[in-house]
């Protein structure tokens, strides 16, 4: 990685002199008639690509990197400028001090590459920050001073000072030595103020290098975008774009001051994210799974949600897998989290909700969210508390995914306790997979699972099993039916969260926590259908005329000897002949182990035609009686023909349920 950003250097370096060999700056505090420094600029790492459903990802770094020109006098105050980074969307960068100190923010620019593994002065001193962002090195903030480094021969020999200039801090004002090793190295981490979709870093020193083939790099970093707000999608993405300008006490020329700082995708595949059968094995029905409102469910499985990014970067850890810390610059972590500073924090206060953040730090790694609704009363769900290879297998190996609290608990209090952990369900022999309860409110709950182990070189695909459990109790309409639970697949967390609103969650805050992301682009699928359970009858001769009429019979039989489950429910009769009603005549409840029965010449005066009757429950079955009036001459009965209409109807010879 070292050797990478070494060959970036010296790339923008070449460019350097190769393009703008003639650019030059005004006379520096102190330096009369000084050569001015050379800048300009590069992406000094890939240029990632950022999710579209993003309100807080991380752009590109931007490096600025300067050679040339005279430094000020050994022991001045070295001059200053502001440097402002625009982008095409909102700037959303953790506001850290934003009641002390304006909008000081976790976005950083750091000179010369310190903490870093590079050779030289500046990558080798601390990381120190300057304490006053709203001016920086500008007056009343933390002053420089120019100052040497120190060269001592190998083997032995004097020891000599260098002409490369550095940025010293000894407090005393001029007057010293301003010999590097002898005095406090000068700050070298700035905070950036945000603005909307601006950031500016103020009273940055402007040291020029001096020496012919030394650089001066100043790296800007942890800028967060809303990439929400930037249009996506089609062959070519979005992009977001940095606009950079400078002002101040001392001027700074950026030569190619525009530049790309990310490319904008949705971060869930639309194809690849979807409900796949129990076995995992294909896509699940686009209906969802169907249920009889009058058949319990058991722990059964209602299939798999799949998740899969749209680019290899889009699922991301915490922090960068195996990494104990995150603050060398330059390095590409692929994490949720950016260029960690434990030395830059926001203090514990109300405004933060008592959390104290720490610059770069993300508060989790990607989440990804179910939220089910339309679920009825009575019906309860579970979800796998880790990702899972089928509806009772788990893979081998570590976990990809485990199940948190909520959508915006912080690490690490955020994971299921194990006590509301339950396996074995169904009666599945070799069942591995864990579940929990997903917590129900008005007919809607959600789940949260967290990425933890992820491969930033493919396409990762994280799959979460869903169970059903419910009594049925058709005469209490539990489950309500007909009704259908679906389910929406989305990162989180989301406004529809309610931790924050679609306004609040686009801009920089001090308290809402990293990552955020946007409902614009969730995936909705069916999960499950309820239907009543009902029978239809055909009655095919019915009449009520010329001295006839016929007797209807109707019989609840869910009360038998084969477990059925007991029913209640009204038969709506439609009649279809001469004269018949205009409107269909619908029973009071017939209860279990009873029949209900009238005449037509009460139900439909001067019909003639057939009637069909649907009634909401199962194993209806039906007599009917024609006859003259008094049933002296001519009578006949003849039960009611069971028709198919998608529910189950009919009972086999042994009793049993048959689907018609």
């Amino acid at each position: 990685m070292p050797e990478f950003r070494k060959l970036i250097l010296a790339l923008a370096i070449i460019a350097l002199f190769a393009g703008f060999a003639s650019a030059q700056v005004g006379n520096p505090t102190g330096a009369g008639g000084t050569q001015p420094p050379l800048c300009t600029t590069t992406n000094g790492a890939v240029t990632p690509t950022l999710r579209a459903e993003g309100y807080t990802e991380l752009a590109g770094d931007i490096v600025i990197v300067c050679t040339g020109g005279t430094a000020p006098a050994l022991g001045t105050v070295i001059p200053t400028a502001n440097i402002t980074i625009f982008l095409n969307t909102a700037v959303t960068s953790r506001l850290l001090q934003a009641t002390t100190i304006g909008n000081a923010s976790e976005a950083l620019l750091l000179i010369d590459e310190p903490g870093s593994t590079l050779a030289g002065y500046g990558p080798s001193v601390p990381q120190t920050v300057c304490p006053t962002p709203a001016v920086g090195a500008g007056a009343g903030g933390c002053t420089q001073y120019v100052g040497q480094t120190t060269i001592t021969p190998v083997g032995g020999g004097p020891t000599t000072t260098s002409g490369v200039p550095v940025s010293v801090n000894p407090n005393t004002g001029p007057g010293g030595t301003y010999v590097a090793t002898s005095q406090p190295a000068g700050a070298n981490v700035f905070q950036g103020v945000v603005s909307g979709n601006a950031v500016t870093f103020f009273g940055i020193p402007v040291l020029p290098p001096s020496t012919i083939g030394d650089t001066r790099v100043l790296r800007i970093t942890n800028i967060r975008a809303n990439a929400n707000g930037v249009t996506a999608g089609g062959p070519t993405p979005g992009s977001v774009v940095a606009s950079i300008s400078t002002s101040g006490s001392s001027s700074l020329p950026i030569t190619n001051s525009t530049l790309t700082v990310g490319f904008v995708q949705q971060g869930l595949s639309t194809g690849g994210t979807l409900l796949k059968n129990g076995s995992n094995s294909g896509n699940g029905s686009s209906a969802g799974t169907a249920f009889n409102q009058c058949s319990s469910a058991n722990t059964a499985n209602l299939g798999i949600l799949q998740y899969q990014e749209n680019f290899g970067t889009a699922f991301k850890t915490r922090l960068s897998a195996g990494a104990a810390t995150q603050n060398q610059p330059g390095t590409i972590y692929n994490s949720e989290s950016g260029l960690v500073l434990t030395g830059i924090s926001s203090g514990s206060g109300s405004t933060n909700n008592g959390q104290t953040y720490t610059a770069g730090l993300a508060d989790y790694g990607t989440r990804l969210k179910a939220t089910f609704t339309n679920i009825p009363s009575g019906v309860t769900l579970f979800v796998s508390t880790r990702d899972v290879q089928n509806n009772f297998l788990t893979p081998a190996g570590a976990s990809q995914a485990v199940l948190v609290v909520s959508e915006g608990a912080i690490d690490a209090g955020g994971v299921v306790p194990a006590s509301t952990q339950t396996s074995g369900f169904s009666g599945q022999s070799g069942n591995t997979v864990p579940i929990a309860p997903v917590p129900i409110s008005n007919g809607t709950g959600t789940a949260v699972w967290e990425i933890i182990n992820t491969n930033p070189a493919q396409i990762d695909t994280v799959a979460f099993s869903v169970y059903i459990n419910y009594s049925a109790s058709p005469a209490t309409n539990t489950p309500s039916a007909p009704s259908t639970i679906s389910v929406t697949m989305s990162f989180a967390p989301t406004p529809s969260g309610g931790l924050f609103t679609s306004t609040s969650g686009a801009a920089a805050s001090a308290s809402l926590t990293i990552p955020r992301f946007s409902d614009s682009l969730d995936i909705t699928k069916s999960l499950a259908n309820f239907a009543l359970c009902t029978t239809a009858l055909l009655y095919p001769y019915v009449i009520n005329t010329n001295g006839f009429d016929t007797g209807l019979a109707i019989a609840n039989t869910t009360t038998d000897p084969f477990g059925t489950t007991a029913q209640v429910g009204v038969c709506t009769l439609n009649f279809y002949g001469s004269t018949a009603p205009a409107a269909a005549f619908v029973t009071p409840s017939v209860a279990t182990g009873t029949v209900y029965a009238n005449l037509a010449s009460t139900l439909a005066p001067g019909f003639a035609g057939y009637i069909i009757a649907v009634c909401n429950f199962q194993y209806a079955h039906g007599f009917a009686f024609v006859s003259d009036v008094g049933a002296r001459n001519l009578a006949m009965g003849y039960l009611a023909l069971v028709i198919a209409n998608g529910g189950v109807t009919a009972r086999g010879p042994s009793g049993e349920a048959l689907n018609n």
